[in-house]
């Protein structure tokens, strides 16, 4: 049992954004995908997901071929997505956001839903809420809640802490650990390093669409060397042996 990717290509036209993409994502595990700007993160969570075409390569759930599947049907293998942007149906409320998210489930819609509801209160208490007037937080729980609703063994979420106050990171990183607990598999695309490889036992790191790191996350996490290496390259690490932030100013060590 496990979401297997093996050599995977993703393109633009001529273009190719992801080349030889190799992961195997297990239940109850964690992979991080790390990377600057521009690496394939979001590209690789998308082919993943049927939203973009894998051009070359194979892609299995479970034992089974999905390599050219659309969305749905990726989606009814139990793999969900969660895209960067807290993405919400932004005029419906929030119980109306859940339930059109779980009307492809052929039963059971009403126990998924008290589910999700658990393991977020918040949404609880605004379940009449129209989902355009929450604050980002709460939206990034709706759009969490989206993916849950299809009962997913594989989740992928890209960029869950973007623009979001570190008291609410906090909270959605308890519910990524609950997840995982319950034997979720979670693909973790995250701005900061530390808190993503401080859930993940897997970490790949991707730079200029090539894998240039695949491997143990706590030894990212330990050896600062290795992990900048993994980004900028070995060139660029012996010529500026201090260099200690990535772009947009977050902390190569986590912020």
């Amino acid at each position: 049992m496990a979401l297997e990717l093996k050599d995977i290509v993703v393109k633009d036209g001529s273009r190719t954004l992801v080349s030889q993409a190799c992961l195997t994502l297990e239940p109850g595990q964690v992979t991080a995908v790390l990377g600057s700007n521009g690496a394939g993160k979001s590209e690789l969570v998308l082919a993943i997901a049927g939203m973009l075409p894998i051009a070359f390569g194979t892609m299995i759930v479970d034992g089974v071929a999905m390599t050219g599947r659309g969305p749905d049907m990726i989606r009814a293998a139990g793999v969900a997505a969660v895209p960067e942007g807290h993405r919400v149906l932004t005029k419906l409320s929030v119980d109306e956001n859940l339930r059109a998210a779980g009307a492809i489930l052929p039963e059971g819609l009403r126990e998924t839903l008290t589910d999700v509801y658990q393991l977020f209160p918040e949404l609880a208490e605004r379940k009449s809420q129209i989902a355009g007037t929450l604050s980002g937080g709460q939206q990034q729980m709706v759009a969490l809640g989206h993916a849950l609703m299809c009962r997913p063994r594989y989740m992928l979420i890209d960029e869950m802490s973007l623009g979001l106050a570190p008291l609410v990171v906090k909270r959605l990183m308890g519910v990524v650990n609950s997840l995982k607990a319950r034997g979720v598999g979670l693909l973790l695309i995250e701005q900061f390093t530390d808190l993503a490889l401080g859930v993940s036992e897997q970490a790949m790191v991707l730079r200029g669409g090539q894998t240039s790191y695949s491997g143990s996350a706590a030894a990212l996490q330990t050896d600062p060397v290795l992990l900048e290496t993994a980004y900028f390259g070995a060139d660029h690490v012996q010529t500026d042996p201090n260099r200690t932030t990535m772009e947009n100013g977050a902390s190569m060590r986590g912020n």
